[in-house]
């Protein structure tokens, strides 16, 4: 990263920072030297895909190649495989399949449940309400609808990226028409009182969507317990195929389609349907269906920042809740670091930022700015987010590797 720990510099006390030199960990190995196995622990970014969802898109690959909506012998398999994912889908969130709409993936989701909500209810109101720590596909369709007209409000959040139900419930107005939390930070894996929120908008007769791209698959998904009317569904989340998507809707929410053509996914989402990435994601959220991976992840998470904190004591901090949080994701704070330039060191290690680089400036994360966390703690922030595959020896070596790093001379 060009720049990094000088823009910081400039910005921060001299000497509140540490400068980490590059160090690529190697293994000897007889009389040669190779490099050691890369590392993924960027789960929350995207997921491989799931060898049963493989297996199950195979025969779409080979053959099966109808349009589901054609109606002859050539589509027959093709309809039946999309109607069986559909089914798979809303078996996961406990709805009903006619509930389910498929799309492109998590951003067209979220981009159809806040247009397709505001240019359905424009009678009713113009008042979109969401949180200052939301992904991008809820921020910018949000700030397109404010060049269009409407009004949104963006709740705050608490130092571990909680909100309030008390602000939420003060910021409905008669002319709220819809209220979009998502269900689990992408950042920092804080997971929001969906239920208690729902509740509090169904009470003044507001819609609630949330965006749970992150939760699905790791903590339970069910929508009757939630109490939504949208719920949004990434593919490549939940190791499924890229490219595909989901947004349940609640019968008898309307919507304005985002894509108009023909009657596809009940005049909801024109376009000829893809069997093939459908049952990617059917598959993927059948197996979502069994929580106890999770588990695993969970003890393994906590055995990372346990091992994190011996090694690294007070110069470590934590970001997010500490209870309230998805089971794979840990967000730590080197602190006095760039979170970027540690990570430019662990080469062969995959995992996340908030922070950016622009034109030589250090840019502290939203999430992390919004939760009030402070530039010389949040600039060292990194996000390790586990995974199905993720085993101890893979952790207790990227513990390893980062003290190796800081104990390399400055």
């Amino acid at each position: 990263m060009r720049g990094g720990s000088a823009a910081l510099g400039a910005r921060l006390p001299p000497g509140a920072f540490t400068k980490v030199k590059a160090a690529f960990e190697i293994v000897e190995q007889g009389h040669g030297v190779v490099t050691v196995r890369p590392i993924y622990l960027d789960y929350n970014a995207s997921t491989p895909i799931d060898p049963a969802v493989a297996a199950a898109m195979r025969p779409f690959l080979d053959g099966r190649y109808g349009n589901p909506s054609s109606g002859h012998w050539a589509s027959i398999e093709a309809k039946a495989a999309l109607e069986s994912a559909r089914g798979q889908v809303a078996a996961l969130l406990s709805c009903e399949n006619d509930e389910i709409v498929f799309t492109s993936g998590g951003s067209e989701a979220n981009n159809l449940a806040l247009n397709g909500v505001f240019f359905a209810l424009r009678d009713k109101g113009d008042h979109i309400i969401t949180t200052a720590i939301e992904h991008p596909a809820i921020i910018e369709p949000c700030r397109f609808l404010e060049r269009l007209g409407a009004r949104v409000t963006y709740l705050p959040v608490d130092g571990a990226g909680r909100i309030d139900p008390a602000d939420l419930r003060r910021a409905i107005t008669p002319r709220t028409i819809l209220v979009s939390i998502m269900h689990a930070n992408n950042e920092v894996g804080t997971v929001e009182p969906i239920a208690e929120c729902a509740h509090l908008a169904h009470e003044r007769g507001v819609l609630f969507h949330t965006d749970a791209a992150q939760s699905v698959g790791k903590i339970s998904t069910d929508v009757p317990a939630l109490g939504v009317d949208l719920l949004s569904i990434a593919g490549h989340k939940v190791y499924a195929a890229k490219g595909v998507g989901a947004l349940y809707v609640r019968r008898g929410v309307r919507l304005e389609p985002l894509i108009h053509g023909a009657g596809h996914e009940a005049g909801r989402r024109a376009g000829t349907e893809s069997a093939l990435l459908a049952v990617a994601l059917g598959t993927a959220c059948e197996r979502a269906r069994d929580l106890a991976p999770m588990d695993r992840v969970g003890t393994l998470r906590d055995h990372f920042w346990q091992e994190l904190q011996k090694s690294f004591g007070n110069r470590i901090a934590l970001n997010g809740h500490p209870t309230h949080r998805l089971p794979n994701t840990l967000n730590v704070s080197f602190v006095g670091c760039i979170g970027s330039d540690i990570l430019a060191q662990l080469n062969d290690v995959a995992a996340s930022t908030g922070s950016a680089c622009h034109a030589g400036r250090i840019e502290l994360s939203p999430v992390l700015q919004a939760m009030g966390i402070a530039p010389e703690v949040g600039m060292g922030a990194i996000r390790f987010s586990l995974g199905r595959g993720t085993t101890r020896d893979e952790i207790d070596a990227v513990v390893e590797r980062l003290a190796e790093v800081f104990a390399k001379p400055s």
